[in-house]
Formats: structure tokens, sequence, C-alpha cells
């Protein structure tokens, strides 16, 4: 056992550990940052935010780098200043050079370290009568001829009933019908460019998308070109819709899409639609890249990539700020209701007919509907989606928090606030800093918010980038040239001349490092004791050789440094065992101590031995309070009714007595009631009160003598006087009998009485008392004689 264990002789071993623990705890952080396994600047932050690294060069000499590690406010404490810390630093910079209408800000800047998060709050205003942008994606197979019909009167009415919500509404159009590869379309030569030919219709060409009309404010355009429209044929039930619905979100140009106007992509089919992983069937396996294939407004790609899955229709629409609306046939309806719930911002109406008046009632409701309902989309790029986390709360304009990502209810001008928390879990595996994006996406509009996250992963320890760890320290570079040893004076020493022990001994001594530590290239590396930790140039310091309290050094409130407890805030004294705060001393009545005592480390000191308690106010040998003034309150009903001897008492208590008929009009908190009984058997009420040094006294003249008083004293007297002239009798008729008993011939011979034995046949009644006086002599003759006194039954009065 070391030498500084010695001290505590036979102390048993898991009260030492137990005393370890609690120390390691207090000193390092609650254990949150300090483990003996931290070695460097990055593993120590790596342990969360709260955690520091002090890169001072000084800093506890010979204390291992885990040391280094700590809580802010402990290193402090321990010397380290705040420009010597590397701590976890959240930044949170706001570009407002980008102006914006709807959504601010536009630009955020956040700088996070592993484990650290930080919240921002951005604004989305809904604006009144807003642009409005309609596209109708069309499926012109052959079952939707008369729907396509019903197309032909919509724009001009659409335009009109949307003069309600909206200044500028524009029109697009496109179709679709199916991927034009066997086996979802007829492959034979006379199929493919009329799939109705054996109806004797022209039909058009099957299709994945063609484009048709631009975005356009001209209504009578739009009805134009729906006159011209064809339908076309398929062989399998599902079409081609979701394939359709990305290239119309992505192709931005071709299709006209205005970036101050909201968007809506108006899906019309009475079929489901295929999915991704579909296209197999036709030998199609490259799955879709989410690119614009447009050439002559024609889809391009159909039959080389897969149809897109949800999740990536769902990223487009959101990233192009386009709401989509589903106008489909009752019967498809569950089918469609599956996928509107996977992609945000959708919605669904349900047609029994595609008529005209049905599908402008469909467009207004659902634009209605987007202007009360505001919802955000928050992704991570792909590349670290898996080292963030985000949650997202939004702060409504009626003041509620909706769960989850919108608010519903929402009128134009009024401004919905979401607040964002991003939180980074870990760094790359290769540590390094890095730069992410995320995006802030209000569903539906044309703005939206980047915030740039700079991930710290890396330790810069100020402007020398020495951070004083084990992968910068001098013994790992001796470590790689063995033979070879660096001077202080930046010279080489080499094996010839390599004692350098002398290094860690302090002057006088002939043991390294104080016998706590190991030399080590002429520097002492401190061991780690069991209690704590031992630092300093020679090992001579330690964190533990302070007063313990409760078995924990500085009582668990301070940290030991140079053997003197360094107390926080609210504690004082030597273990940090007193509170400075004197609340626990407080009394009911608000005194300290009850005004007998002084407050001592949180406790209370009685100025008088006799006293005790928390609070002074217990003390058994002490009169009470009226007892204390019982002979005053005797010497005023004797003396001080006579006005020329009122001074007479002034000796005995305070002059400020007065006697008074009615007591009710001196009641209250700082009056006492008192109760004398006088010789005569009288009891006077009495009251007394200590203001402003003086006692005063007030006696009640009309004190409760009442009979039952005087009955009792005259019932002891008369029990008395029985008592005794029963002893008088007694003792008479004992003399009596003792005199005819000596007499010759005496009564024992003429009455005729023969005192053979008791007659035991007699039982005395439970009123009744047998007493028998026996004279001693003659002793051959005794005499026996029997008395009845009557019994006093127990439910009978005492009369007198």
């Amino acid at each position: 056992m070391t030498s500084w264990l010695r001290g505590y002789g036979c102390v048993p071993l898991g009260v030492l550990l137990c005393v370890w623990s609690v120390a390691v705890c207090t000193e390092a952080g609650d254990s949150a940052c300090w483990s003996p396994g931290v070695s460097s600047c990055v593993e120590c932050l790596s342990r969360g935010p709260q955690c520091a690294w002090c890169f001072k060069e000084d800093f506890l000499d010979g204390v291992g780098p885990s040391q280094r590690c700590d809580l802010p406010l402990n290193l402090l404490s321990r010397g380290c200043e705040a420009e010597f810390m590397e701590q976890s630093e959240v930044k949170v910079e706001v570009n407002a050079t980008i102006s914006s209408t709807q959504v601010s800000p536009r630009d955020i800047s956040i700088t996070l370290r592993p484990g650290s998060e930080a919240s921002i709050m951005v604004a989305v205003k809904q604006l009144e009568r807003y642009p409005v942008d309609l596209y109708y994606l069309v499926d012109v197979s052959a079952s939707m001829q008369e729907n396509l019909d019903h197309l032909k009167t919509v724009g001009v009415a659409l335009s009109l009933r949307m003069t309600e919500h909206s200044s500028d509404l524009w029109l697009g159009f496109g179709s679709f019908v199916d991927k034009p590869v066997s086996p979802y379309i007829n492959v034979h030569p006379s199929k493919i460019s009329n799939p109705c030919s054996d109806y004797e219709i022209r039909c058009r060409p099957a299709h994945g998308f063609h484009h048709v009309l631009t975005m356009t404010g001209n209504m009578s355009e739009f009805t134009r070109v729906i006159k011209r429209q064809r339908i076309s044929g398929n062989m399998d039930t599902p079409e081609g819709g979701l394939d359709a619905m990305l290239q119309a979100a992505v192709c931005q140009r071709a299709v006209g899409w205005r970036k101050e106007a909201k968007r809506l992509l108006l899906l019309m089919t009475d079929q489901p639609s295929h999915l991704a992983l579909d296209s197999r069937l036709a030998g199609i396996v490259v799955p879709h890249d989410g690119g614009c294939h447009l050439e002559n407004n024609v889809y391009t790609e159909s039959t080389r990539m897969d149809h897109p899955s949800v999740g990536q229709l769902s990223d487009k629409l959101l990233e192009n700020h386009i709401y989509s609306i589903f106008a489909v046939e009752k019967q498809q309806y569950q089918w469609y209701e599956e996928l509107v719930r996977l992609l945000p911002g959708s919605y669904l109406g349900k047609l029994g007919l595609f008529q005209a008046p049905n599908l402008i009632e469909l467009v207004v409701d659902t634009y209605k509907r987007l202007l009360s309902q505001v919802e955000v989309s928050v992704s991570v790029e792909d590349k670290a989606v898996s080292r963030y986390w985000v949650s997202v709360l939004p702060l409504c304009p009626d003041g509620s928090t909706d769960k989850g990502q919108t608010c519903s209810g929402v009128k134009p001008n009024q401004t919905v606030y979401f607040n964002i928390t991003i939180g980074l879990r870990s760094c790359p595996d290769g540590g390094e800093d890095e730069d992410v994006k995320v995006f802030v996406r209000p569903v539906g509009y044309n703005e939206s918010t980047v915030v740039r996250i700079h991930s710290k992963c890396s330790c810069s320890c100020g402007p020398g980038k020495r951070c004083n760890d084990d992968s910068q320290s001098e013994c790992s570079r001796i470590r790689e040239s063995p033979n070879q040893e660096q001077r202080p004076d930046g010279g080489i020493i080499t094996d010839s001349n390599r004692d350098s022990h002398w290094r860690c001994r302090a002057n006088g001594s002939d043991v390294d490092c104080s016998g706590r530590g190991v030399c080590e290239c002429g520097r002492c590396v401190c061991e780690q004791g069991r209690l704590g930790a031992v630092y300093g140039k020679y090992c001579e310091i330690d964190n533990f050789s302070c007063p313990y309290q409760g078995g924990v050094v500085c009582g668990g409130r301070g940290v030991c440094l140079l053997g003197e407890c360094v107390c926080e805030d609210s504690w004082t004294g030597d273990s940090c065992g007193c509170p400075i705060s004197k609340d626990t001393c407080q009394s009911a009545d608000g005194l300290l101590c009850s005004g007998r005592g002084r407050c001592v480390c949180g406790k209370c000191v009685c100025d008088d031995p006799v006293r005790s308690g928390d609070f002074c106010e217990r003390c058994p040998a002490c009169q009470s309070t009226c007892q204390s003034y019982w002979k005053c309150v005797d010497c005023h009903l004797s003396h001080g009714l006579a006005q020329k001897e009122a001074g007479y008492c002034n000796n005995t208590c305070s002059s400020l007595v007065s006697f008074t008929a009615n007591l009710s009009g001196h009641t209250g908190d700082q009056w006492i009631q008192c109760l004398y009984i006088s010789n005569d058997g009288c009891r006077y009420l009495f009251q007394t009160s200590t203001q402003a040094g003086q006692t005063q006294i007030h006696i009640n003249t009309r004190p409760e003598c009442a009979s039952s008083t005087r009955l009792v004293g005259t019932f002891l007297s008369v029990c008395a006087l029985t008592v005794l002239s029963g002893l008088v009798v007694v003792a008479v008729s004992r003399l009596l009998l003792q005199k005819r008993g000596r007499s010759p011939g005496g009564a024992a011979e003429g009455g005729g009485y023969h005192c053979t034995g008791k007659d035991l046949s007699y039982i005395p009644t439970t009123n009744e008392k047998t007493v028998t006086y026996r004279r001693d002599r003659p002793p051959d003759r005794p005499l026996e004689m029997h008395v009845q006194v009557p019994k006093l039954p127990l439910g009978d009065p005492w009369l007198y």
C-alpha cells in the first residue's frame, strides 16, 4: 500500500472504494465527462455538450490526461481559465440579407458538436388572394372518354369561380396512359399506332406522359386544347399516373410553373396506378433517377426507367412546392386514400361523375383548405440523415400547439411559427468536420428555409493548436524514437546521459514523484489513486486531502484545492457543511431561534443552557409566563384595590396593573390569557403583555367564587369531623369494655354470652362491615364485640 494510504489504518476496503467513487463523482462532473479512458480532446467533447477540455500546458502538473476533461465549472475551480478551454459551442447565425415574403428567415447557419442541439424559429405567413397555377393531368385511356368531354367547359367556369379567392389563375394540361411496352399494351404492329383498331376508332398511341399545354391565363386556349384531345388505350388495369406526376413536378420550365404562385396538380383517373418495381414485368429494372426527361414535350425514359417510389414522388412534390389533388371514381377511392396518407399536402376527392361542377367544387374546396392549413416538412441531406435528429413544434395563431407539424384554421395574413430543434448525434467515421444542409419547406409554398449546419468534430485548442493530450505528448514522440530524449531547451539527450530522474524529485528528496507516480521522459506521471486525482510537478498535490463530511470530501458541496475546500456559493465551513442561509434557524414566529439563541452552521445554539429544541423553544425547568406573575397578582388583589396602597406592590411586579370588569377588549396575539386561584378558592382571570420593555397586567375584578367551591370545602370539613367523632366513640367504648371485663362476675357471665367461637354461618351483607375488637386480658376468657357499620351504597349521593 502506498504511503498516502497508510494514514487510514484499518479502514475497510469497501469504505475506501465508496469514498473514492463519491470523490470522483464530485470532482469529475458527476462522471458525465470524466473517465479514465479519456485521453484526448476529441474523446472528451464526444462525451456530451456539457464537457470541456483544458489545454493549458501546466494545468495540474503531472495529472493524467483524463483529468483535463470535466465540466467547465470544475475546471475553473481547479485553475483552468476559460480561454484555455475547448468546449462545445452552439452558434446560430441568421442571414438577414435574403428578403422573404412568406417564410422567414430564409438562411440560417448553425454550429454543433456531437450531443448538442439548437432551436430555431421559422415564421410562415399566409397571404391573401394568392396567384394559383393549376395543372390538369388526365388519364386518357379509353374508359375516360366521357370524362374527357366534361373538361371542355371547366376552364372558363373555374376561372370565374376562382376570382372569389385568387386574383390570378393559370391553367396547364398534360395526359398519360401507361408505359408503351408489353405487357402493359398490345405490341402488335397494328395496335401500337392505333390501340383502338378493333373498335374501328382512331386512338392516339399509348404514352407514359405527354405535356400538352404550358401554364396560361388564356381560358379560351385551355378549352381549345382540351377539345383536340383524343383517347388512347392499354391492356392492364393500373395506369402510369405516378410516372406522369413526377415529370409534371420536376419539369418546371416546360410546364411553366410560376415562382410566385400556389401550385396545384390535379390527377384525374378511374383506375389505380403502377408503383415502383411493377416495371420488372416488362424487364425494366433501372430505378427512376428523379430527373426531367422530356423531348418535344414527351417523356422519353418511360421504357427504360422504373416507376418512381412513393417516397421519391413525395420528395419531388415537396421540393417543387406542389400540392397534389386526386379526382378519382368511387370504386378506386380506397386505394388512393391509402396513397394520400403518404404524400404530404395531398387531397382526395370522391367524384361520382367527372362533370364540370364537381371538378370546380373539388378545386375550390381544396384551395380553401390549403389556405387554412399550414404544414412544414424538414429534410436532411441523405449523406448525414442518420447523424441528425429533428423535432418540430408548431405555434398556431390561436395559441395552440397542435401535434405533428401542421396548423389548421389559419386565416389570410396570419402567421404560423414553427419551433424546429436540430441535434447532432455523432460525427462522421473519420471524426472530421462536415457541412450539412437541412431544408425546412412549408408544404405548397414557393419559399423555404435552408439551415446550414457545421458539425465541429475536431479540436482547435486555441491559436497554438496544441491540446496537450496523449496524441501530442513528448513521451509519445519519444516512444516512437526510444533512443533519444528532448531537453527543456530543445536539445536531445541520448542514452549515454539518459538518467533524468533528478527532474522528478523535489528539493532534498530522493524519491521520484513523491512516491505517488513514475518518472517518464523527465516528468512525473502521477498515479490515479482510488480516492481521487494526484497531480503537481512532483505529484505532491491531490484533490482528496481535505476535510470529509458524511464520508464525502468537502461534504460533496465543494472541490478540494491545495488541501482546502473551495465551497459552493451557498455553503461555507472547513468541510462545506455549513449553509450560509439562516432560514433553517427561523422559528414559526419569524424570529431567529425564537429570539433566545444564535444560528451557528444552520442550527440554533441557545443562549440559556436550560433551553433546548430546534429553535430554543423548549424549557422544562422554566416557569410558565402565567406562574411568574402569580405573586404580582396576589399582591395587587390584597393591596391594589386601595388607591393609597397602590405603590406597595411595585417592588413585586410592574406598576402597570389595572383592574377591569371586562377583558374582551384586550384580546389578541400579543396578550397571554392566565388563571389565578386565590387562597379562598376564587378563580381570577388576568392577561399579560410585554410591549416596549414594560409588562402590562389586566386583572378581572369579577372572579368566579361559585357555590360549588364552598360546598366542597364544607363537605370536607364535615367528613373530617365525622371521622374524629367516630374515633372518640370507639376509644370510649373500648375503655368501658375493659373496665367491665375486670369487674368480678362481669357481664359476660350474667349475660349468658358464651364466647366459645364465632358463628361461621353469618355472612355480612354488602352494606355491612364487621368490626371485631379483642382484648388481650384475660387470655383465658377472650371477649369479642360485633359492631355493624352500614356502608354507603355506590350510587347514593353524599349528604351533608
